[in-house]
């Protein structure tokens, strides 16, 4: 039987500008938004590893920068059967490990985790320090719209 617990994990790398913006969320919430039910894990460019984190876990939510030719700053949450039906290849996350990879080796695992993703639309994947002008001007907004979607996992 799976653990209660959610898991809410950051993915990304802070050297790629806006790549970097589910670590900043991630942080935002270590420091301001703990909660009992809930254990953080920044997982930087995500790993083989994750799969075995996630599985500990009834719910997990992914926090990852996209590219989905969204506005930027758009957040969209989805599941792992938004993943097998409903976007389109482009849909993916901004690390060679993308989100794709990460649901087929955890349904093929055998993982009976609920994974959700907060999938943020970069603008600037570039070499660099910091978020771009739009994602920093969005970040308030971004946070709360991912906050308030933890507080419905927490309802469950």
């Amino acid at each position: 039987m799976l653990a209660k617990k959610i898991a809410v994990i950051g993915i990304g790398n802070t050297l790629r500008r806006d790549d970097g913006i589910g670590i900043v969320v991630l942080e935002f919430l270590l420091k301001f938004y703990k909660r009992q039910r809930i254990d953080y894990f920044n997982f930087g460019s995500a790993s083989l590893d994750l799969i075995n984190q996630i599985r500990n876990y009834a719910r997990v939510l992914l926090i990852d920068g996209i590219n989905a030719g969204l506005a930027a700053g758009e957040v969209k949450i989805f599941t792992l059967t938004d993943i097998d039906y409903n976007l389109d290849i482009a849909f993916t996350s901004t690390h060679s490990f993308n989100l794709k990879n990460i649901f087929d080796l955890a349904k093929k695992s055998g993982v009976k985790t609920k994974i959700y993703v907060a999938g943020i639309q970069i603008e600037d994947a570039s070499y660099g320090e910091g978020l771009s002008n739009v994602l920093r001007n969005k970040k308030k907004d971004i946070i709360k719209k991912i906050r308030v979607f933890i507080d419905s996992l927490c309802s469950f």
